[in-house]
């Protein structure tokens, strides 16, 4: 449980710097500090006594206190270009129950465990009866149905969860039918008429800036709240606004990997500017 609990703190406070609102907030002091996100899981999280983090039984929640909880619920959030609030923290779903291809040999090179494998269904389940609110989901990481099966289980309300998703690259290329028809997937998968937030999971050259109109469309038609992009560097997030997308629908976040090894600075000023 404590090892558990020093692992929530990092991902907790890396979550805020996952997510860079584009050209959303009122006015800079509207942020939230990763200072105020640290303290805030701190002191919701708490102290324990036990030390072992062996056993499947111990990674779950079943010590928190309903005061945890509530506070998780309640977390800092971020407000997004049209009112929306966007949770400061957030249960993300990658690796979740389900291991991509592309991430199968990483995981096979660090050996294989006796532990019991538990589902995505299992452990969203725990991050909801945690008092996560905010799901980080995505076509690539083939769970969306599995998280589906939790939320509708929870008896969670939906207007009080915040959902996002992404569009993968092999879609993308495919072009707008293929779009369409996977967030339509999605939204199946996932139990849910809409999604508060859709992105475009990686800017495929040539391919992204159609991609981002066809979701655009899609906000349009009520499917998707807000739309955002991923892993867009500087160039592309230019390449995008040169292609003619207004004030209004440009992107409300750009959610991009920050960790203590790898900080971009350069494009963290560009988006904070």
């Amino acid at each position: 449980q404590q090892h558990a609990q020093r692992k929530m703190k990092i991902v907790a406070t890396a979550m805020l710097g996952t997510i860079l609102c584009t050209a959303s907030l009122p006015k800079p002091s509207a942020a939230v500090s990763s200072r105020t996100i640290a303290s805030f899981v701190a002191s919701s999280i708490g102290r324990s006594t036990s030390s072992s983090p062996t056993t499947t039984s111990r990674r779950n929640m079943s010590t928190q206190t309903p005061e945890q909880k509530q506070s998780l619920i309640d977390c800092p959030t971020i407000p997004l270009r049209d009112g929306t609030s966007h949770p400061a923290i957030g249960f993300g779903t990658y690796k979740v129950g389900f291991i991509p291809a592309s991430a199968s040999s990483a995981v096979a090179s660090a050996g294989a465990t006796d532990e019991p494998q538990r589902t995505a269904e299992d452990c969203v389940t725990d991050a909801l009866n945690s008092g996560y609110r905010f799901l980080e989901c995505a076509e690539f990481y083939g769970n969306e149905q599995e998280v589906g099966k939790a939320i509708k289980a929870s008896g969670v309300p939906r207007e009080d969860l915040f959902i996002c998703s992404k569009v993968w690259t092999t879609t993308i290329e495919k072009g707008d039918d293929a779009i369409r028809a996977q967030l339509e997937k999605t939204l199946s998968d996932l139990g849910t008429d809409y999604v508060d937030l859709y992105l475009i999971h990686w800017p495929v050259p040539g391919k992204h800036v159609d991609a981002y109109k066809t979701v655009l469309d899609l906000k349009k038609e009520g499917k998707v709240k807000n739309v955002g992009v991923s892993n867009y560097a500087v160039e592309d997030y230019k390449e995008l606004l040169s292609a003619g997308i207004t004030s209004e629908d440009k992107p409300v976040v750009n959610q991009i990997e920050i960790n203590p090894f790898l900080y971009r600075k350069k494009t963290i000023e560009y988006f904070k500017s």
